[in-house]
């Protein structure tokens, strides 16, 4: 039933409350519509405003309860929709909000602001197909205002209709003639018209249009390098269509001297060193022994820039044999010479090359020898810190071949040579890192950020290292240094998204079996990740409306792949990891709980805290504070966003309890066997949790991907095995559409009439010498109930080869999984055989070492306190 309509003084009473709320005069309008709903209480409209009025007022849940009263009482308002959308965008819930926006529309098709905010709710949301009919509505109501005109191209590119596109780009041009001679935004629309060009394969076209409005002949594109390396990249794609060769030649030569114009800009760009090279048939990736001397000789041409480092670097890559060594002695002396700490990372590309690898050693260790024996310097010599750039690179050379030893001694000598400099303890730090050892890696990280505490990138190093070692709460207190004062560093690094802080803590609890507060890491990732796509929506509207387009463009691009960053990927699997187990092992859970109070206990003490906390609060204050702090509170507009709510979770007790773990596993991996098509542990994540919710054809789907990527992948190997097993295993066979398909499937990853003892053995023979691949056979070996004995003699033939360290770690993990009597027995196996790490210690020698460092005299308080900047 309709609401009265109201009178026309109250018609002219509600515009004022309209009016009132934009002016954000919120207890005016507080009282107008009191005065109005007095006289009709039923009026939706008017309950709907009073409603959005004490959600900024801070009124959350009243204002919300009384919106959607309104809505009851007035379904047919454009008004009462608008609201609730507006309420439901604050909330983050663009999909339903954009419903209402739309619902709104059926009452009201030509309302400018709800169909603004229509048309960035179906950009956030990717409904490009309405956002053209949308953007088509806006620009009709408005037809000269030029922004509308950019936004419908806009709308029509993403839509994936080029030409409408362009059509609009050239009537916009069309009526812009006149534009001043420097005219930002109609540069950026120019060169958003080129990149419609480019997309349609139109490359002539654009390349004309780029010339045409070059910034050297007076034209209206005013960033000449973008515009330049865009022309260079058109001519590279005219090149490869169907012309005839003199044609070709002119795009060469056209090309050549853009790539020269380029490097004479910018010398020391690599990409424009590949380019330029590209031009001429050159691919940098793969030289040819019949193009390589050309390629020198290109670069040679631009050594005489004494200032650029690319060329001579770029040659390095190309040159072989005696030339290499001609070229590469000048280049290391130079580098020692200036003592440049990242020579070692510039160069570690060609160790690619065994040869140039060998070359390499052999020419810095002439310069140890040369410098080592040479006579005291005299005078401004520079020798005795050429000699110690000299150790410091040798000694990264032999660590990263994994000559941990050698390049100890190497330290040892460069520290007792210049013991001041922070480079040689942190590379001292990583060479005993990947010899295993993380607690000596912590010590010696430790030792350079005391040289320099002000240094925040060493100090973040330290606390990286201390969250490798175990040591979380040291970790913290380096962390501590450089957020704010009174803020734990968890929670501020959290606000800032440190990445590299929430994945290594993340993994530090778990390494500790604390799964409860990996999880909550894990989770906090998750969250980062949703800002990133939350962000987006205010450059919906600001990047049209200053014409910043092919950015944009990009920006949706990067936004829409966003989840498939390492860190992202990396806390997926470990989340999904997590879970599997504590829905494998019921006790879990419960046993991550304190030992001293139960859940319902923990839950009534933190009740308890809150009342305590509440009449605190409720008692009276001084000088009349509390009248005051309640007629700021009516006054205030708190906007409207949710508060945040507070964590009643801290330490993830509860959420470890949680009964649907399968779910929340399936809901975290929610889009990414899309998005990350080619990355195993993916496919092995998604498997483990479709197995277990009986999802066999998805389970199958991710096994078969797996097998197309990878077939003899060890991982894969178990998963198949235990398909197999899980389907057989079944009391009913799966009926018809499911149970045919999921066969034929299973049959192609392992035929019937192949036994799972005979894969499992025909597995091991072809690979062994895999340590894994032997875990692997280890684990089906179990699936397939032998003895004890047997999956242990199995595991300890990782023992007959020498093997990486990490593999070794990750057969002592699975003994321990196992709970096999064995474990001690491997772990002093892997001690004596790897001397310097800390892996295979027992855990009393591990606690020793972190309880060590504290009590050392080199705690994380020392050194000097960063300045912090707030």
């Amino acid at each position: 039933m309709a609401p009265p309509p109201l009178a026309q003084k109250d018609k002219k009473l509600f515009a004022d409350l309209l009016s009132q709320y934009e002016n954000r005069q919120l207890s005016k309008g507080r009282k107008t519509a009191d005065q109005i709903l007095k006289k009709y209480p039923e009026h939706g409209e008017t309950m709907c405003m009073k409603g959005l009025i004490l959600v900024h007022l801070g009124q959350r849940d009243e204002g919300i309860n009384l919106v959607k009263e309104g809505m009851r009482k007035d379904l047919s308002s454009h008004i009462c929709w608008h609201v609730w959308a507006l309420i439901q965008k604050s909330e983050h819930k663009y999909e339903d909000a954009l419903k209402s926006y739309i619902q709104a529309l059926k009452f009201d098709k030509d309302n400018f602001n709800i169909l603004r905010d229509t048309a960035v709710l179906q950009t956030q949301t990717r409904q490009f197909e309405g956002l053209a009919e949308t953007r088509h509505n806006l620009l009709r109501l408005r037809p000269f205002n030029r922004h509308h005109w950019v936004g419908l191209a806009v709308a029509y590119q993403l839509n994936g209709n080029l030409a409408e596109a362009k059509q609009i780009l050239e009537y916009i041009e069309g009526f812009l003639r006149n534009v001043g001679s420097y005219d930002v935004e109609f540069s950026e629309l120019l060169m958003y018209h080129v990149r419609i060009l480019e997309d349609m394969g139109d490359f002539q076209s654009a390349v004309d249009m780029l010339e045409s409005h070059d910034r050297a002949k007076g034209g209206s594109v005013l960033d000449r390098m973008a515009g330049t390396e865009m022309k260079v990249r058109l001519l590279a794609k005219l090149k490869e269509s169907n012309a005839d060769d003199e044609q070709k030649t002119a795009w060469t030569e056209r090309a050549d001297a853009a790539w020269r114009w380029l490097l004479s800009q910018n010398a020391d760009g690599y990409e424009y060193y590949k380019g330029f090279l590209a031009n001429q048939g050159i691919d940098l990736a793969n030289v040819t022994d019949e193009n390589r001397e050309k390629a020198l000789e290109m670069l040679r041409g631009y050594f005489n820039d004494q200032v650029a480092t690319a060329p001579r670097r770029l040659a390095l890559h190309v040159a072989t044999g005696q030339e290499f060594k001609d070229l590469i002695k000048p280049y290391l002396t130079n580098a020692l010479t200036k003592g440049i700490p990242s020579l070692f990372a510039d160069l570690k590309p060609l160790y690619r090359d065994s040869l140039k690898r060998q070359i390499i050693e052999d020419t810095v260790e002439e310069f140890r020898a040369t410098f080592a024996t040479s006579s005291p310097p005299t005078g401004d010599s520079i020798e005795p810190t050429t000699y110690l750039w000299a150790l410091y690179l040798l000694a990264q050379h032999h660590s990263y071949l994994g000559r941990h030893k050698q390049a100890l001694e190497i330290l040892d000598i460069a520290i007792a040579h210049t013991p001041t400099l922070p480079e040689l303890y942190m590379t001292r730090a990583r060479a005993l890192k990947r010899a295993g050892d993380p607690h000596g890696a912590a010590r010696a990280m430790n030792d350079a950020r005391l040289l320099d505490g002000q240094d925040r990138f060493i100090n973040t190093k330290t606390g990286k290292y201390l969250l490798r070692a175990g040591m979380v709460d040291e970790a913290d207190t380096i962390f501590s240094k450089f957020t704010r004062g009174g803020t734990p560093a968890g929670v501020d690094l959290e606000e800032m998204q440190a990445m590299h802080y929430l994945v290594e803590q993340g993994d530090s609890y778990r390494r500790a079996g604390k799964l409860n507060l990996a999880l909550k890491k894990y989770y906090v990732i998750q969250k980062v990740f949703e800002s990133f796509r939350e962000d987006q929506y205010e450059f919906h509207q600001y990047s049209v409306r200053k014409t910043i387009l092919n950015v944009y463009t990009e920006m949706l691009k990067w936004e829409d792949n966003v989840r498939s960053h390492p860190g992202f990927i990396h806390a997926a699997v470990a989340t999904v990891q997590i879970w599997v187990a504590l829905f494998d092992d019921a006790t879990l859970g419960p046993s991550l709980q304190p030992a001293e109070t139960t859940a319902s206990d923990v839950s009534s003490k933190k009740a308890l805290n809150k009342a305590k906390k509440a009449a605190r609060k409720g008692q009276p204050e001084a000088d009349g504070a509390n009248s005051k702090k309640a007629t700021a509170t009516q006054t205030e507009d708190r906007g409207l966003e949710p508060p945040r709510l507070k964590d009643d979770d801290p330490e993830g007790l509860k959420l470890v309890l949680a009964e649907d773990p399968l779910e929340r596993a399936d809901k975290y991996l929610t889009g990414l066997s899309e998005l990350v098509p080619q990355n195993m542990d993916i496919c092995f994540a998604i498997y483990d949790v479709a197995i277990r919710r009986k999802k066999y054809l998805q389970a199958v789907r991710m096994l078969m991907r797996a097998h197309s990527l990878d077939s003899e992948h060890p991982d894969l190997h178990l998963r198949i095995a235990h398909l197999r097993d899980t389907v057989s295993s079944l009391p009913e066979p799966i009926p018809a559409p499911v149970g045919p398909v999921l066969a034929e499937s299973i049959a192609s990853l392992l035929p019937e009439e192949v036994s799972l003892e005979l894969f499992n053995s025909q597995y091991l023979q072809k690979h062994t010498s895999s340590p894994m691949a032997i875990v692997a056979h280890a684990k089906v070996a179990q699936i397939l109930k032998a003895p004890q004995d047997e999956v242990d003699s199995i595991l300890f033939t990782v023992l007959r080869e020498p093997v990486q360290l990490d593999h070794e770690f990750a057969v002592l993990s699975y003994l321990k999984d196992m709970k096999s009597p064995r474990v001690e027995e491997f772990r002093i196996a892997c001690n004596d055989r790897f001397e310097l790490s800390t892996l295979f210690r027992s855990d009393e020698e591990i606690a020793a070492l972190q309880k060590s460092f504290t009590e050392s005299g080199e705690s994380p308080d020392d050194g000097e306190p960063l300045e912090t900047v707030v």
